[in-house]
């Protein structure tokens, strides 16, 4: 079953008299519980992608469908309801509230979903622990790793049980052993909860981990190829 089903999208960005196409009549299907790298090298449009998958922008043209309703038909607000109750976001700069420890940015988008308090607690503490941080739920952003960060985001993108989470160059600013570590958490997250993961990247790290890997290049799918 599809979960996005993209239909000739193209979007283009004008700075002063200079017009980018970042995006050139992509046409591609996503299907539940996928684990997908979109790859290129910057400039190639996969992040522009990644973002009208994730409602933050709209195309030009061309229509996205997430669970059969088309997307760009929405008003900004209806937009904004779909990302918080079916999207998860993964950044490559962590992106946690700087002032909240990791128990309390994980439990964040529930409580802004008016999730009750004991329903609250159990998922935060289950992703937590899912994550390996259970012995770090006080602990701010200051005083976590690089790696312990991204594995927070991993679990705030988690706890409201979302249709898919969608990864920007999640590796980019982890070591070697982190990268793979947060990968592998990833992975296994796939696997247990069935929630769909699409990355934009240029890490071979996240490729060898990806399922399914479309190659952007000028705005255009170049290859969709299987992963072994």
């Amino acid at each position: 079953m599809s979960i996005i089903e993209l239909s000739d999208i193209s979007k283009s960005y004008r700075i002063g008299e200079v017009e980018t196409r970042a995006v050139d009549g992509v046409s591609l299907n996503i299907e539940a519980g996928e684990f997908t790298a979109l790859v290129g090298p910057s400039g190639s449009g996969k992040t522009t992608l990644l973002q009208i998958i994730g409602c933050l922008d709209k195309p030009d043209r061309g229509a996205v469908l997430i669970n059969g309703q088309d997307v760009t038909r929405l008003n900004a607000n209806r937009r904004a309801d779909l990302r918080r109750d079916v999207i998860g976001f993964i950044f490559q700069f962590f992106a946690l509230v700087p002032v909240l420890d990791a128990y309390e940015n994980v439990e964040l988008p529930l409580l802004l979903s008016g999730v009750g308090a004991k329903e609250r607690k159990e998922r935060t503490l289950e992703l937590l622990d899912a994550v390996g941080l259970a012995d770090r739920i006080h602990h701010r952003p200051d005083q976590l790793s690089g790696g312990q960060q991204q594995r927070v985001a991993i679990a705030r993108a988690l706890v409201k049980r979302p249709l898919m989470v969608l990864a920007d160059e999640p590796t980019a600013n982890l070591d070697t052993a982190n990268g793979e570590q947060a990968m592998e958490i990833m992975q296994r997250l796939n696997a247990q909860t069935g929630t769909a993961f699409i990355f934009a990247t240029h890490d071979p790290r996240v490729m060898s981990f990806a399922r399914r890997t479309v190659r952007m290049l000028d705005g255009r799918i170049v290859a969709d190829e299987l992963n072994p």
